[in-house]
């Protein structure tokens, strides 16, 4: 099958792993993301963050790796989309109230197009709340009165887990990534065979003949 076209919504400070991580994955297999950001141009820096859990209450923040924006915001026309990603972090708390953000959700919502969000990716759902009313949704714990107030139901799922409700997938947090990621390819129809390594064959004739001219193989 051909690749999809993903639109990744970010803000500056979004969760670094959840940006680089989904991307050159998605992009090794084939499918196409833009990484678009409020009032931000193709080749824009973006600052991230990282975060994680070292102990204390909560989580700590560090700067991460600084990205690019690759696609210009103003130009971004969501009908040429296969699918939306929200990654989680600091970004989502303040997209989450631009309007043109909401828009863009909406018709993916609409046009009943896959929505995939991770941690606090959840925020800007909240936003427009008719896309998980009624829906289970996983994100980082601290989402859950969120999640309920507009009528979603919170799927505490494991840190290395994922959750699927139809064309929504979810996870709580960066560390789910292996899983969510499945999931998501398992919603766009992406199918993956494993075939025997290239040269595995010739190796194993080699290996056959040598044995059978009565050269010693290791067990």
């Amino acid at each position: 099958m051909a690749g999809k076209k993903i639109l990744m919504l970010v803000g500056d400070f979004t969760e670094e792993y959840e940006i680089f991580v989904f991307d050159q994955g998605m992009e090794a297999i084939g499918h196409e993301v833009d990484i678009v950001c409020p009032d931000k141009k193709a080749g824009e820096l973006l600052h991230t963050s990282l975060h994680d859990f070292e102990g204390h209450q909560t989580y700590t923040e560090k700067l991460g790796h600084n990205h690019h924006v690759t696609k210009t915001f103003s130009k971004v026309d969501p009908a040429d989309y296969d699918a939306v990603y929200i990654a989680g972090g600091r970004g989502p708390e303040y997209i989450r109230i631009d309007k043109r953000v909401q828009k863009i959700i909406r018709h993916f919502h609409e046009h009943d197009k896959p929505i995939f969000t991770i941690c606090h990716g959840v925020q800007v759902l909240v936003a427009v709340p008719e896309t998980i009313r009624g829906k289970e949704v996983a994100a980082l714990q601290y989402c859950e009165p969120e999640v309920t107030a507009v009528g979603g139901t919170y799927i505490d799922v494991p840190p290395t887990g994922a959750h699927v409700d139809g064309k929504l997938v979810s996870a709580k947090g960066w560390t789910g990534l292996a899983a969510f990621m499945r999931e998501c390819n398992k919603v766009l129809g992406t199918e993956i065979h494993h075939g025997e390594v290239k040269g595995a064959k010739q190796a194993s004739r080699r290996k056959a003949a040598k044995n059978g001219n009565g050269a010693r193989v290791a067990a």
